[in-house]
């Protein structure tokens, strides 16, 4: 059986959440805790190095309380030097490897990094990050060949070291993805990433075995989704991760992996579904011992959804959170009447939350408005911006999601789309997901994103990009007109896309989500 989280003792009433681990590795010492390309790692052996790590990080002068960024692509190193900071009570800061100098420029500054920890790879994009702050972090390097003065990431190590924090300290430092603009630091206390961790294993309702827990980490671990539900959680409850780089995704290597070694939860984009269905090979690897499929970034096409859980037997459910709750605040895991598509699900335990509208004023069940959340594992606010901190809070508590929703009579939320994203036409509100989501359902369209832009008469009219199932935006199988008429014979004529442009792909963040902003540039 699973780990049951009383098995943790004290180690759930506050302080630093890295002593959660303490008992997984006491139990589970022998087993692998990390597998990457081969090279595999115990729960033994990965306890001890985070505490090396944490005493090798006091030996070079970072104190508690000084932030750590962490630039690195998905590596054994990124889990461990996490899970150090954590224990040397240092904040740790990660950093999107896809990041160059300008945007590293800004988190060097913003978190004022005592000390970065980086891959040999990605040094020449660092370098003049660093010329250009006034700071002198210690730099702290993966693999060969890097700089003199650099410090190898191996000597990094020192007496066991895990220091006691107050539940309250900031363990961890995101930043938001930048979907909308310039991204601000997120902190995370040791308490909420320890409500969220507990909370979700709380939360499962299989009855995998320890030894039966094999997630499949190709997600970003620098993205919250990636770091807390696909590694962090699977290894607190003793399971074994299967790290591959973000960067290097291949459809076909992820179906043989699942086959291989038998993986039991997979969380995914929509693009990496569409792409292992779209596959040659789809059909040809058993994906069958998946337990729990997950997916996030934007909705799965019906066409998509059923073919893979008609293949690997399983249902894909959907979740929804935001790196300002420490991930999920809702989940088709687990709800009291199992999984509704369409839905993101009920609330997790212990998370409150209400659907309002203009006036702070709750609107009752099936009519829209901005969903607002409060618990534990909501952040305590952005780093350095009070003001930004103050509006995204009521004066009850309740933090500003900043996303539409409506909710059913059974408590099942649906996100409607984001505030920010609403196209206001002609006095008329057009959600653009709604548009989205019809579009997908016409025969040449892979996908769609929809947005508002500029109109004399209408304020705003409604555009799509639409990537055409073919994948060729020049000659895509069906027209502009043809895309307008399917839509006004199935929604209100002010919703409907007056204009209409073929793209070969839509910009993403590496996590998935679609950067409105560069199409409405």
């Amino acid at each position: 059986m699973a780990l049951d989280i009383t098995a943790f003792g004290d180690a759930v009433e506050g302080g630093n959440v890295a002593r959660l681990y303490d008992t997984t590795a006491e139990h589970r010492g022998d087993a692998a805790a990390l597998e990457s390309h081969g090279s595999v790692v115990g729960h033994a052996e990965f306890h001890a190095a985070t505490a090396a790590f944490a005493g090798g990080l006091h030996e070079l002068g970072v104190e508690t309380g000084d932030p750590v960024l962490l630039y690195l692509p998905n590596c054994p190193q990124y889990l461990i030097a996490s899970v150090g900071c954590f224990r040397a009570g240092a904040p740790v800061s990660p950093v999107n490897p896809q990041y160059r100098a300008r945007e590293l420029t800004h988190q060097l500054t913003d978190t004022g990094a005592t000390a970065v920890v980086t891959h040999a790879a990605l040094r020449e994009h660092l370098a003049p990050a660093l010329d250009e702050i006034d700071a002198d972090p210690a730099v702290i390097t993966v693999g060969d060949e890097m700089p003199e003065g650099d410090i190898p990431f191996d000597e990094v190590r020192g007496e066991p070291t895990t220091v006691s924090v107050d539940g309250g300290a900031v363990a961890s430092l995101p930043y938001t993805s930048g979907t909308t603009g310039t991204p601000k630091g997120v902190r995370l206390t040791h308490d909420n990433i320890r409500a969220q961790l507990l909370t979700t294993v709380a939360s499962r309702t299989d009855e995998l075995t320890p030894d039966e827990v094999n997630s499949l980490v190709w997600l970003p671990l620098y993205h919250i989704t990636g770091f807390v539900h696909t590694a962090l959680q699977p290894l607190l409850r003793g399971g074994t991760l299967y790290l591959r780089s973000a960067a290097n995704w291949e459809a076909e290597a992820a179906m043989s992996l699942i086959e291989s070694e038998e993986i039991s939860e997979f969380v995914g984009v929509t693009a990496m579904y569409a792409d292992m269905v779209d596959s040659d090979a789809f059909g040809e690897y058993d994906l069958t011992s998946l337990v729990q499929a997950a997916e996030g970034g934007a909705k799965l096409t019906p066409a998509v959804q059923e073919a893979f859980e008609g293949t690997a037997d399983v249902s894909v459910f959907e979740g929804y959170g935001l790196t300002e709750t420490t991930g999920a605040t809702h989940t088709q895991l687990g709800s009291t009447f199992g999984p509704k598509h369409g839905t993101v699900g009920q609330p997790l335990r212990h998370t409150d939350c209400r659907i309002v509208d203009g006036s702070d004023e709750a609107v009752p069940p099936g009519e829209t408005g901005e969903l607002l959340v409060r618990g534990p594992g909501v952040m305590a606010g952005y780093h350095e911006l009070p003001e930004a901190t103050e509006a995204a809070f009521t004066e009850d508590g309740y933090f500003r999601t900043g996303d539409i929703a409506r909710r059913d009579e059974r408590g099942y939320y649906e996100i409607v789309d984001r505030k920010k994203h609403v196209i206001v036409t002609a006095g008329y509100n057009v959600y653009p997901s709604e548009v989205e989501d019809l579009l997908a359902e016409h025969e040449a369209v892979r996908e769609a994103a929809v947005v508002g832009v500029p109109d004399d008469r209408r304020n705003e009219t409604v555009k799509a990009y639409v990537v055409p199932a073919n994948g060729d935006p020049e000659t895509p199988g069906v027209t502009a007109e043809e895309i307008q008429e399917f839509s006004l014979e199935r929604i209100a004529a002010y919703k409907h896309p007056r204009e209409v442009e073929f793209i070969d792909e839509l910009p993403r963040t590496a996590s998935g989500k679609i950067q409105k902003y560069k199409l409405e540039e």
